[in-house]
């Protein structure tokens, strides 16, 4: 490009940036002109503004204090009003106050309480010396009294015994858990009026007046007391002493628990009984009775012995353990029942105290009736009737079972409450442990004459075995009273030490309870052999040592007893075989006399012809020595007794394969030999003859 253009180019650019520059200075100018303007017009309303509040504000304070002046002078009136009310409310509410809450209405009565309450605290802090302090102090007592009989009277009103059959069927209801123990299930206060005694205690205890908890531990626990009693009086007029449908030969040890009475309706949950208490006393003994008689022959009932029991005052029969543990039960019901009821309407800082006021006579009965079935026990311990402590047992099983129930129950409460339970079950404990050791100990020092004249198994072995059948029942509750005995615990750690595997958490209680058992045996065993030296002939002598030991065996083998024994000494069925192989080999000993005639036949020589006069004189000597002998063995061993007719048969047995072999021999050897004139004066029995004989050992009859 040429200069010339370039300048013209240049010229023109410059042109418009001055036009440019031109336009923004009049803008500037425009905007500083509009910004003179804007804050004119601010400092124009800032000064009017101020001028404004100049004016206004003096008005506004003024105003201020005028509504103060006004709050100020309703709070007055209105304290003014209220200390007026001061003086006027006991004039106000006195014939209410006076007439009581029944009249008005609990809600509307402590309204009016809550009005002399105030007054009081009002004159308290401002007039302690006037005269309506005392006029509103001795109406606020009238009507805290008035509250207080109230209490009482709703309490009274509505607090009533529980029927025994309700009672004994809230007992029976399997379905009904220690939780589900409710207020309406025992049939006392209702909602309504838990809720209006829960009002007025919170009331009283508010102001003080705590005398409503002994009102309610004083009526709730005559109200607990008196069930209790009741179901005592309504179970003893229930059993009656009753003996109908129970022969009069039965022992009372095997009687029928439930004998056949009348149905009334005070026995329609008794009957439900048999539901709660498993496995009775008696049920065991019946069936142990029941099954000896008819594999021996043998009864219970038949016989006099120092364990069949008495009628005495001091038996504790089934019928008072039941009363007894239902008694338990039922205190245990009531008292989850009180400790429901008093949960809305005595205040939760008193609940414990109160309630073990409640439960405390309640308490006192049952342990009270449990130390005298226990000295009971060990009055029947020291007389050697263990059959009525067998009653012990079950109960100590049933209560073990409610402990831990009754320990929630009482948690919470004083030493003396929660110790009762446990006194009950040490005495039981304690019970129960003397009549075990005593067991054994009335087995060592047995003086009971009176052997069975047929060698018949003694009644003592019949009893003891029915004895240690029935413990079986209790194994749990035997073993925790066992394993507190260092006797049984020593042992214990013996055998665990010999065979670990046979000593397991699981089976601890069937070892000590097979140590006990074998004790008991052991004992009985040396009890029996040492009366077994009264016999004056060996072959009864025998035969009672063999019928005893048989039977010992068989009835082990029948129930789970030998199991048991075997778990601390496994060869016990063994040792039983052994003894009853040297029982059996003492038995043949009675045999010697009839052998003598029939054995060393080379000693009478048979020569052809004539035998000579000594010969023969020997001949008739053995064939007259034998038959005098064997009749008097029969005669003899038809009054011995065999009630096993297993055993009874292979006596039999092998007394044939005893004799008869050898009487074989010198009947075929002598019997047609010419020593007599006369041979059936002496050859009197046929081999035959002779087992159709031992046939008849053993056979009153015959």
């Amino acid at each position: 490009m040429d200069p010339e253009e370039r300048k013209i180019e240049i010229d023109r650019k410059l042109e418009k940036e001055i036009n440019k520059l031109k336009m923004i200075k009049e803008n500037v100018e425009r905007s500083h002109q509009i910004t003179n303007g804007m804050v004119n017009i601010l400092s124009s309303f800032e000064h009017r503004l101020a001028r404004l509040e100049q004016t206004i504000l003096p008005v506004y304070n003024e105003t201020g204090n005028l509504q103060r002046r006004q709050q100020n002078i309703e709070k007055v009136l209105s304290a003014v009003d209220q200390v007026i009310s001061y003086y006027s409310v006991a004039e106000e509410v006195d014939s209410r106050v006076r007439a009581g809450p029944a009249d008005c209405g609990l809600d509307e009565f402590l309204k009016e309480m809550s009005k002399l309450k105030n007054a009081i605290t009002y004159f308290e802090k401002n007039n302690p010396q006037s005269v309506e302090l005392e006029n509103v102090s001795s109406l606020f007592n009238i009507g805290n009294d008035a509250l207080c009989r109230e209490f009482k009277e709703l309490l009274l009103k509505h607090s009533r015994s529980i029927p025994p059959i309700t009672l004994l069927d809230l007992i029976t209801d399997e379905e009904v858990s220690g939780d589900d123990v409710s207020v309406g299930s025992m049939g006392q206060l209702s909602e309504d009026v838990s809720s209006r005694l829960g009002v007025i205690s919170c009331w009283l205890m508010a102001q003080g007046r705590d005398e409503i908890l002994q009102v309610y531990s004083r009526v709730r626990g005559s109200v607990m007391l008196k069930s209790i009693l009741h179901l005592k009086e309504h179970q003893k007029s229930s059993s009656g002493g009753s003996t109908q449908g129970v022969p009069s030969s039965a022992s009372p040890l095997v009687r029928p628990k439930f004998q056949a009475r009348h149905d009334t309706p005070g026995r329609r949950a008794s009957k439900r009984l048999q539901a709660v208490f498993e496995k009775k006393a008696n049920k065991m003994l019946l069936k142990a009775s029941l099954t000896l008689e008819s594999s021996t022959g043998l009864t219970l009932g038949g016989r006099r012995s120092g364990m069949h029991l008495e009628n005495r005052e001091d038996i504790v029969d089934e019928q008072e353990m039941d009363s007894y543990l239902i008694t338990v039960m039922a205190v245990q019901k009531l008292m989850q029942s009180e400790r429901n009821s008093m949960a809305g309407i005595i205040p939760q800082p008193h609940q414990n105290r109160v309630f073990q006021n409640i439960v405390q006579d309640s308490l006192d009965t049952i342990v009270q009736d449990g130390e005298n079935i226990a000295g009971r026990a060990k009055r029947c311990i020291s007389r050697h009737d263990f059959g009525s402590v067998l009653i012990v047992f079950p109960i100590l099983k049933h209560l073990l079972v409610l402990r831990p129930e009754f320990d929630r129950t009482v948690e919470g409460c004083d030493y003396t409450v929660r110790s009762q339970f446990t006194s009950i079950l040490n005495t039981l404990h304690a019970t129960a442990a003397k009549a075990l050791e005593e067991v054994v100990d009335s087995l060592r020092s047995d003086t009971t004459a009176g052997l069975p004249k047929d060698g018949t198994v003694h009644e003592l072995t019949s009893n003891m075995l029915v004895l240690v059948a029935h413990l079986a029942d209790f194994m749990d509750t035997i073993a925790s009273v066992l394993q507190q005995e260092s006797t049984y615990t020593t042992a214990l750690a013996q055998l665990q030490q010999a065979s670990p595997e046979s000593v397991t958490p699981q089976t601890r209680n069937n070892v000590l309870l097979g140590i006990y058992i074998k004790k008991v045996l052991s004992q009985l065993n040396c009890t029996l052999i040492n009366k077994s030296e009264g016999y004056t002939e060996p072959g009864v002598r025998a035969i009672f040592r063999l019928n005893n030991c048989h039977h010992v065996l068989k009835s082990l083998q029948r129930s789970s007893l030998l199991s048991l024994v075997e778990l601390c000494e496994p060869d016990c069925h063994q040792t039983y075989l052994d003894m009853i192989a040297t029982h059996k080999r003492a038995y043949q000993l009675s045999w010697n006399k009839v052998l003598s005639y029939i054995s060393l036949l080379d000693d009478i020589p048979l020569t052809p012809g004539k035998l000579k006069d000594k010969d023969r004189n020997t001949v008739k000597e053995r064939f007259s020595g034998f038959n005098k002998e064997m009749e008097e063995i029969a005669k003899l061993q038809r009054g011995y007794s065999v009630p096993d007719v297993e055993l009874r048969e292979s006596l039999k047995r092998d007394n044939k394969e005893f004799i008869l072999p050898k009487y074989n021999a010198f009947y075929d050897k002598y019997s047609t030999v010419p020593f007599t004139k006369n041979p059936e004066k002496y050859v009197k029995y046929s081999p035959d003859q002779v087992a159709s004989m031992i046939d008849r050992f053993f056979d009153l009859a015959a």
